[in-house]
């Protein structure tokens, strides 16, 4: 390998690593965000900490909390539980266990905010969909 190509080589991969560190430095929960995750795994049922979705606190603005979720209404629960539970059929809406699995996602994403909710300086929840995870598990966002 010569010289020049040493040199090319390096260039590229402190490319890469700023890109990786800025990257993670702009999704990386602030102090607050971040003590309210550690509350959330502390206090959180056993059910939570095992679902297959991991809801977090993304950021603290003025007193709410913004959670990530895997729903709303550009992407419905169904979308997300075929990628959370792939054996049940998410085409039918009245097979019971997809039925079931919704429950659950709402009952897990009502654990979340209600453990985050009541903590010192938490006036409110505000949920965000949470793109990274999504794009992640290969589900496709609109277009807005």
């Amino acid at each position: 390998m010569s010289l020049k190509q040493v040199k090319t080589w390096h260039w590229a991969l402190l490319a890469l690593v700023l890109f990786f560190t800025a990257d993670w430095a702009i999704r990386r929960p602030d102090a607050r965000a971040r003590e309210l995750n550690q509350v959330l795994e502390a206090t959180a049922s056993a059910p939570l900490k095992a679902y297959p979705y991991p809801f977090r606190v993304l950021r603290v603005e003025q007193g709410m909390a913004v959670m990530g979720t895997p729903r709303n209404f550009d992407v419905p629960a169904f979308r997300v539980i075929a990628v959370l539970f792939p054996e049940i059929n998410v085409k039918d809406p009245n097979n019971p266990a997809f039925v079931e699995a919704q429950q659950t996602l709402a009952a897990r994403q009502t654990e979340a905010r209600l453990i985050v909710s009541a903590q010192p300086g938490i006036q409110g929840v505000k949920w965000e969909l949470d793109k990274t995870w999504l794009g992640a598990h290969g589900i496709d966002m609109p277009a807005r």
